[in-house]
C-alpha cells in the first residue's frame, strides 16, 4: 500500500499559525502524514522563524486526529537519547499511537556552532547514533530495568515509566542513503528506512542492499517499511511548468531535471511517483517548501492523491 504525505522545513519560517494551517490542510485533504525537520537554522543565512520540533510535535498530537507525524529526523547531538525516548513515548501516547520517531546523526555544522552544540566528526556522530538507538530501543521495549554501557550514552538500571501504550512504543525511522553506515543501522534497529533525494534507480539499488542486510541480521525484508523524502515542485498546468523551468534555468537550480526530485504537472508527478513505487517506495514525504501555498496542497490532493492508496491504519 502506497501513502503520500508532506515534509515541512520547520526552520524556514514556520510559526504557529502556519503550522496549524498545514496540519489542518493535511487532515482535511487526505494526506497520510506530516513530518518536519528538526533544525535550529538553515545551512546558510538569513535565519528565519522556526518552531522547536518536539514542542510542535506535542501540539500536533492533540490538534490532529488521523495523520501520522514525526521528526525527519531528530539529531542525537541535540538531546540526551533517554529524554528523547521519554518524550517520544509520551507524544505517541498523547496521539493514540501516531508518532514515528525519526533519529539521525546530525549533519548541519552551522546550527551546532551558532547555538553552542558540540559538532563532532562523522565517525563520532554515528557512534553516538548507535548508542542512542540502543538506549532508545531498550527503554521502549523492556518491561524491566535495563543497563547499557555505551561509549557516549549509557543506562544504569533504567526503566521507562509509564510504559508506552503501544506495544514497543513508536516505530523508529532511520533516514539516509549511505551503504557503509546508515543502511546497516537501519537493518539492525529501524522499523522504517527513509531514502533522501535519490533517483528511482538508486532507490532500487539501496532497497536491495537493505533487504540483504536485513537477512544478515536475521530479519525479514518486510519488517522495515520503505519511504522516501524528496522535494516536490507542482506546476498548475503546462504553461506553469514552462515558467518554472525557465525560472529554474535562470536560478541555476541543479535539482530540477536531475531525477532526484519530483516535479511537473499533476500527471507528470503521478508518473514519477509511480516510478518510485516500482523501485520499492511505500510512503512518500513530499518536501513542500512554500509553507503558505495551501492552494498547491489542495491541487495535489485533488489531482495526485486519488491515484494512490493513502488511507491506512497506523502500523503497530
Amino acid at each position: 500500500m502506497v501513502s503520500l504525505g508532506l515534509m515541512i522545513e520547520g526552520q524556514s519560517g514556520l510559526n504557529w499559525e502556519t503550522w496549524r494551517r498545514i496540519l489542518t490542510s493535511a487532515e482535511q485533504l487526505g494526506y497520510q502524514c506530516v513530518f518536519r525537520s528538526d533544525h535550529y537554522t538553515d545551512p546558510q543565512p538569513p535565519d528565519q522563524a522556526s518552531l522547536e520540533a518536539w514542542v510542535s510535535l506535542t501540539y500536533a498530537a492533540t490538534y490532529t486526529n488521523r495523520i501520522e507525524f514525526g521528526p525527519l529526523v531528530s539529531p542525537v547531538t541535540f538531546r540526551q537519547p533517554a529524554m528523547v525516548a521519554r518524550m517520544a513515548s509520551a507524544v505517541d501516547d498523547l496521539s493514540d499511537g501516531r508518532l514515528v520517531l525519526g533519529l539521525g546523526a546530525g549533519w548541519q555544522e552551522r546550527e551546532h556552532r551558532a547555538f553552542g552544540v558540540p559538532f563532532y566528526d562523522v565517525a563520532t556522530r554515528f557512534a553516538m547514533l548507535r548508542d542512542a538507538l540502543e538506549v532508545t530501543v531498550q527503554l521502549l521495549l523492556s518491561e524491566k530495568p535495563v543497563s547499557y554501557q555505551g561509549t557516549h550514552f549509557s543506562l544504569d538500571d533504567a526503566l521507562l515509566l509509564p510504559r508506552p501504550q503501544r506495544a514497543g512504543g513508536p516505530p523508529i525511522l532511520i533516514g539516509g542513503n549511505g551503504v557503509r553506515l546508515t543502511l546497516p543501522l537501519a537493518a539492525e534497529f529501524a522499523d522504517e528506512w527513509n531514502g533522501v533525494y535519490i533517483s528511482p534507480v538508486t532507490y532500487r539499488e539501496r532497497n536491495q542492499t537493505l533487504n540483504q542486510l536485513l537477512r544478515d541480521f536475521g530479519r525479514a525484508p518486510g519488517e522495515v517499511r520503505r519511504s522516501l523524502m524528496t522535494r516536490v515542485i507542482l506546476a498548475r498546468d503546462d504553461a506553469d511548468w514552462r515558467r518554472i523551468q525557465l525560472e529554474s534555468d535562470q536560478r541555476g537550480d541543479e535539482l530540477l531535471g536531475s531525477g532526484r526530485i519530483i516535479a511537473g504537472t499533476p500527471s507528470m508527478i503521478v508518473d514519477q511517483i509511480g516510478a518510485y513505487v516500482d523501485a520499492g517506495v511505500e510512503r512518500f514525504m513530499l518536501q513542500w517548501l512554500d509553507l503558505d501555498d495551501i492552494p498547491g496542497l489542495e491541487l495535489m490532493a485533488q489531482k495526485v492523491l486519488p491515484h494512490f492508496h493513502i488511507e491506512e491504519e497506523p502500523r503497530e
